[in-house]
């Protein structure tokens, strides 16, 4: 196999994806920047929905990335570039995520002192639902996470270009930031997702809710694998490295992410609805209201049923079906951070703005266009790190 480096500037699906990607974010924001005008709480709910989709992309990408460096294996090798450019998208969702805390008493019950003044639940929360504290604890969580992929980004570069050790001692740092670094994120995760969507409904909590975050991120970032490989391997310059095998493998790691999403969710909502506690069975019962209920069905049938099905075929996990697959889940994941967040502030039926399509969209498009190029800035595979040579060993030719 040879193993000369394969620049993504050169491979014309990323170029075309940075193009549409931004033609996408700046038309889906300009219409969604009217809505701001009409109706402000509806512009900052969606706002935040497509602010989570993304964010989990970044954060998946990043776990994935550290998991890779604890436990190699070809599968983390080939994505690693891609959970790489992903990872460094993080410092532009910071600035997605400063106008939530403008919006915070539009998004948070708890950021209106009229309201925590007659609420004993929320005056007995305030020592740790307060503004203050909530932006500290956003900004350790930003900086936590920016630092480690900072890191582990440095390290990558500095290994293709030739300026560190490229040995198996050399890679020891990426192993030493990965163990710790994996239990934080996954720490800090549970307390960004209850900090940003569940404290909407303050009077309502659930211990499972961080680690449901935590599963749809990684079945996320493992859909945008597939996808970007499918696009840019098979067919283009990464046909010699790229192996039906490897979206065997991908597809199976897809099919464990889709089941344990789907059964941490299904606890949560096991235990909650059958405790039946006046204080927990109201949030199921305002998503299974009217139209919400159709939509928490298609969840349960698009989100794990027809994966589930699907991803059990060892043909669809090695052809072209698979990458559809993946994209399909990746709508269903913006489904269910909606599902998740909209009926806080719709309380009629199932009114599905604009606004929650044309927001989304256009943040998903700059985010993608951010990611892209630093896709492209990069060769796509590492083929400098010892552990790719000895994994594609078998392969030289």
């Amino acid at each position: 196999m040879a193993t000369h480096a394969v620049a993504s500037t050169d491979v014309p699906a990323l170029a075309r994806l940075q193009q549409r990607a931004l033609i996408v974010g700046v038309v889906g924001l300009a219409a969604g920047l009217l809505g701001l005008f009409t109706n402000r709480e509806q512009f900052f709910a969606s706002w935040l929905i497509g602010f989570i989709f993304c964010l989990g992309l970044s954060l998946g990408s990043l776990g994935l990335l550290m998991l890779q460096h604890l436990s190699g294996g070809q599968w983390g090798l080939v994505g690693r570039r891609v959970f790489e450019a992903a990872a460094a998208t993080l410092p532009m969702l910071v600035l997605v995520f400063i106008p939530i805390t403008f919006a915070m008493p539009t998004l948070f019950l708890w950021a209106r002192p009229e309201v925590v003044a007659g609420d004993r639940i929320l005056q007995a929360k305030a020592p740790y639902l307060n503004v203050p504290f909530f932006v500290v604890r956003a900004i350790v969580y930003f900086a936590f996470w920016i630092a480690c992929a900072w890191l582990l980004n440095k390290w990558s570069s500095a290994q293709d270009r030739g300026t560190e050790s490229i040995d198996r001692a050399g890679m020891v740092r990426f192993r030493t930031l990965s163990a710790p670094g994996l239990l934080f994120l996954v720490l800090t995760i549970t307390f960004a997702m209850t900090d940003w969507v569940m404290s909407l409904d303050p009077h309502w909590f659930s211990t499972i809710f961080g680690l449901m975050f935590t599963a749809g991120f990684g079945l996320g970032s493992f859909a945008l694998l597939i996808a970007v490989l499918s696009a840019v391997g098979p067919t283009g310059t990464l046909a010699p490295i790229l192996k039906p095998r490897h979206f065997h493998d991908l597809g199976k790691l897809l099919l464990a992410f889709t089941m344990l999403w789907a059964y941490l969710n299904f606890s949560q909502f096991l235990i909650i609805w059958s405790g039946n506690l006046p204080e927990e069975i109201p949030w199921y019962v305002e998503r299974f209201r009217g139209g919400w209920g159709v939509v928490a069905m298609a969840l349960v049938l698009g989100h794990f049923a027809l994966p589930f099905l699907l991803l059990l075929s060892e043909d669809l996990k090695k052809s072209r079906w698979l990458a559809r697959v993946a994209m399909f889940i990746l709508v269903m994941r913006l489904v269910d951070i909606t599902w998740l967040v909209s009926p806080t502030f719709e309380h009629h039926g199932f009114p599905i703005h604009w606004m929650n399509v044309a927001i989304p969209a256009g943040l998903i498009g700059i985010w993608l266009f951010f990611f892209a190029r630093q896709l492209r800035s990069r060769a796509l595979m590492p083929f400098n790190d010892p552990f790719f040579k000895e994994a594609f060993a078998h392969d030289a030719h």
